[in-house]
């Protein structure tokens, strides 16, 4: 597939990646309960290392060209664990003080008993981050908690939006959604997810 020129070779390359390895075309059931005729496994990029490494450095570079870094980035694991490290990995080679922090489905039962962990804390702007962005829902769990938390959301950055209303969804709470790529980029219309 040809795609479209206005991207960054990073993108390009992303893209590439996920068609050939993430793409899967049938019936699917989403974790939003929605039905699909494809799957995005974002995983299939995200934990391997030139994806890895593509993911993390787009993301940096996308936050770079937002304004000044946030303190930190980070999102509910286990979906966004590999792409926060990504990102804060990338951060490093680059010499740029940015933290990474996981938000728990559920608290530990032992020690701090906390849904978010890392080196975080409270009035830290942040981003959160998210392989694959359908309704939303797993991010806006994770905004919850990390205000809860006392941090400070600025905006969501995701892999891949599949076009099917999680923008709406975050547009509704104030938080704005950034994609490097969405379904369009991979030659799939919404009305066909």
């Amino acid at each position: 597939m040809t795609t479209p020129t206005s991207h960054s070779p990073v993108i390009r390359e992303l893209i590439d990646l996920i068609e050939t390895r993430a793409l899967k075309r049938g019936t699917f059931r989403l974790a939003s309960g929605r039905e699909a005729s494809f799957y995005l496994d974002a995983k299939q990029v995200v934990l391997e290392a030139r994806g890895s490494m593509l993911v993390g450095r787009a993301i940096l570079e996308r936050l770079q060209g937002l304004g000044p870094l946030p303190a930190a980035v980070g999102g509910m694991s286990i979906g966004a664990d590999p792409i926060t490290s990504a990102v804060v990995t990338m951060a490093g080679v680059e010499n740029l003080p940015l933290k990474g922090f996981l938000v728990r489905k559920e608290p530990k039962d032992h020690g701090t008993k906390r849904y978010v962990e890392g080196p975080v804390a409270p009035g830290d702007r942040v981003v959160i981050v998210e392989d694959v962005v359908t309704t939303a829902g797993s991010s806006l769990v994770a905004i919850d908690r990390a205000i809860e938390f006392g941090l400070v959301v600025e905006r969501v950055v995701v892999v891949i939006d599949r076009l099917a209303g999680g923008r709406e969804a975050l547009a509704a709470r104030g938080i704005p959604l950034e994609s490097l790529v969405t379904i369009r980029d991979l030659g799939i219309e919404p009305d066909a997810a």
